[in-house]
């Protein structure tokens, strides 16, 4: 049996990728030629309990700052990592990997930005996701909770005479936390929103799932990337930003990640370099402002409210989005209407992701320790080893250390050596990057995003992805541009995305 399989699934093909410099599949590596890093397991589950964080007596009041939360990234940008990590990493063969790939029989094997995870397989084989028309996406039952967006609506669930009622959607996982679900929502209305602008001009569904696609592409590129990987990052991955051209004039620098035909994910990115967003979660959420109470993330205790899915939550739960991403009105900086950050990108983990739900994980409830085991069964490389082979300065040991970037626990967190010498000179690859992240840290404002070796990866392999779709607008109209009523003071991110949903 495998010890990492969860309730929402292991991904197929992932647990079996050769370390070979020939092989290219579905899943492959970026760095071929690197050697495994080898680690005792008990090290690594040292570890793992010292990056969980201890439980707190007392969360921070609203009306006070949290020294752990990062100033640069919003609260919402860890659960669209989820959103846009599902959409990766999703196998069925859908509608669009159809229409990439008539011939594809089981599954189409390049991840892609498609939107899978909304889509299902279509209209034709998935009719009860959609409307009569076959061409509007159906939405569940009215919720409440956010004066700002009378239409909030769940996911569509089943409805079992006992047990949880379950969304019925294209991708389960986006129903494994009520975040996420309702990101979903959004996601679903969005497309209606299109719809109903473009139906107008007798656009087809797939024309509409288009265009919707190429929005949510946009969103990934010029929201989602600056803001974890950085402007700087993403300008020297793509040469044309900064000199406001167009990747046909000026190539985009991929280093590292190469394919020779189609793309390919890469075990790095999805056992390391992606898993960044594991420390951004924060340990309690306020869902909108008409709940007296936030709410915590995960919880054992049946009796604690919290935001574990899998289930049909309170319909007083509709969330404010304005409490999770930038909408330009000026929130204030404290108190029950502020914008909540996410947690730094460091190497210490919210103390209720140590003991995941069933629901969420079996045998092994520690993500931390999960993630670490994961990417020594993977035989992944350590984070220096990484780092040489990209030119990037290593970090010396004595700054690789474990916990809180926050001016009470940075002088006093752990060194990694010292937890076992198992680990001298040589780091798990998730670690690193989440301590190489941590190098940024200054005081309790410094804004922290991933570093020059994760950004790197996560970087390359978003754009990549992109380029190596030749649906994509990249490539199929590189010149393109949002529908102009959707766009903002001419910007186009998740919060204008979410505006346009919520007119649904």
């Amino acid at each position: 049996m495998n010890k990492f399989k969860s309730a929402h699934g292991t991904i197929r093909g992932l647990e079996a990728v050769p370390v070979s410099t020939q092989f290219e599949g579905r899943f492959g590596r970026m760095f071929r030629t690197l050697p495994p890093a080898v680690f005792a397991e008990e090290d690594l589950k040292s570890l793992a309990s010292v990056m969980v964080a201890e439980a707190e007596a007392e969360q921070t009041p609203e009306t006070r700052p949290d020294t752990e939360e990062n100033t640069s990234i919003n609260a919402g940008f860890t659960y669209l990592g989820q959103f846009i990590d599902h959409d990766l990493t999703f196998d069925p063969a859908s509608s669009l990997q159809k229409l990439n790939d008539p011939n594809a029989l089981v599954d189409f094997r390049t991840p892609r930005f498609d939107l899978d995870n909304v889509y299902g397989r279509g209209p034709d084989d998935q009719p009860y996701l959609y409307e009569d028309d076959g061409v509007h996406v159906r939405l569940g039952r009215k919720l409440t909770g956010n004066p700002g967006d009378p239409n909030a609506r769940d996911l569509q669930r089943n409805s079992p005479d006992t047990g949880a009622k379950r969304a019925l959607i294209g991708d389960p996982r986006n129903d494994e936390n009520v975040i996420v679900s309702q990101l979903q929502a959004a996601f679903l209305r969005f497309h209606n929103r299109v719809a109903d602008v473009l139906h107008g001009s007798h656009a087809d569904f797939h024309t509409i799932q288009r265009i919707v696609r190429w929005h949510y592409q946009w969103v990934v590129l010029y929201d989602f990337l600056p803001t974890i990987i950085g402007q700087e990052m993403l300008e020297k991955i793509l040469p044309h930003l900064k000199k406001k051209t167009t990747v046909a004039e000026e190539k985009p620098d991929l280093r590292f990640y190469r394919w020779h035909n189609e793309p390919f994910m890469p075990v790095e990115f999805s056992v390391a370099a992606y898993r960044f967003g594991h420390s951004m979660v924060r340990p309690i959420y306020r869902l909108n402002t008409t709940l007296p109470d936030r709410q915590v993330i995960f919880s054992l205790d049946p009796n604690i409210p919290n935001l574990t899915g899998f289930r049909e939550f309170p319909d007083n739960w509709a969330i404010d989005w304005k409490l999770f991403f930038d909408f330009g009105n000026n929130p204030p900086k404290l108190g029950p209407q502020r914008i909540q950050p996410a947690y730094k990108i460091d190497s210490s983990l919210v103390n209720p992701l140590g003991d995941l739900p069933p629901s969420i994980a079996t045998v092994i409830p520690s993500l931390a320790e999960r993630n670490l085991l994961r990417g020594l069964r993977m035989g992944l490389p350590s984070g220096q080893d990484v780092a040489r082979r990209m030119g990037v300065s290593v970090i010396p040991d004595e700054k690789l250390r474990v916990g809180k970037a926050t001016e009470e626990d940075s002088g006093k967190n752990i060194r990694l050596v010292d937890i076992s010498p198992g680990f001298r000179n040589k780091a798990p690859l998730w670690y690193y990057i989440l301590a190489e992240a941590q190098q940024a840290f200054v005081d309790d404002s410094t804004p922290i995003h991933l570093g020059p070796v994760g950004g790197r990866i996560v970087g390359e392999v978003f754009v990549g992805l992109l380029l190596g779709d030749k649906h994509s607008f990249l490539n199929q109209d590189p010149l393109w541009n949002p529908i102009p009523e959707f766009m903002k003071k001419d910007k186009f991110g998740m919060a204008q995305l979410i505006e346009q949903a919520m007119m649904m």
